[in-house]
């Protein structure tokens, strides 16, 4: 979710430590590669007069405008040839922090009959946290890979309260290798 170079360091939108979660949700992605799980990528899509930015009195700097270096995905991510991107926060007039708001997401897991979505990616706090929620009352079981997270923290607290707001949900806190022991064993 959202792993895009202006939520990295020397970003627009900078997270600390944002970066670090790539090497584990690299190995997550390929083990569902291997064994032929889709894999979805979320991306801010912002146009540049969008409502969440300052200018317009939302709360961020522009950040992932489309079509700039800060809105590509951070060239360490892996992303495979048939990799599915969900654009989201692309309507100058509505904030999209969930995957679900404003996408085909929704109907395309359904298409396909996934009933777990497992989540990693930026930010826990605003994106991640929202796109939980939405997806349980879509009715998906949610795991999230908690060690492939981090949170912009806007309030020193927030990271904290959202993984509350997330487990309220309904979700399952895991971790990558977790994650990847049991995606193997359940093939086998």
């Amino acid at each position: 979710m959202d792993v895009q170079r202006d939520f990295c360091p020397r970003g627009a939108l900078a997270v600390e430590g944002g970066d670090e979660i790539i090497p584990a949700l690299n190995r997550v992605i390929a083990t569902c590669e291997q064994l032929g799980i889709p894999v979805y990528y979320t991306r801010d899509w912002h146009p540049p007069n969008h409502v969440s930015f300052k200018a317009r009195g939302g709360p961020w700097p522009p950040h992932c405008i489309q079509g700039t270096p800060g809105a590509e995905f951070h060239p360490g991510l892996r992303i495979p040839v048939d990799a599915i991107v969900i654009s989201k926060g692309d309507d100058p007039d509505a904030e999209a922090y969930s995957a679900f708001q404003g996408t085909d997401l929704e109907t395309r897991l359904k298409e396909v009959e996934v009933d777990t979505v497992i989540i990693g990616g930026l930010t826990t706090d605003y994106c991640v946290k929202e796109s939980t929620i939405d997806a349980r009352q879509a009715g998906f079981e949610v795991e999230i890979l908690e060690d492939c997270t981090r949170a912009v923290n806007a309030k020193p607290a927030d990271g904290k309260e959202a993984l509350v707001a997330i487990r309220n949900a309904g979700a399952k806190l895991t971790t990558a290798s977790r994650t990847i022991k049991e995606l193997v064993s359940t093939q086998q």
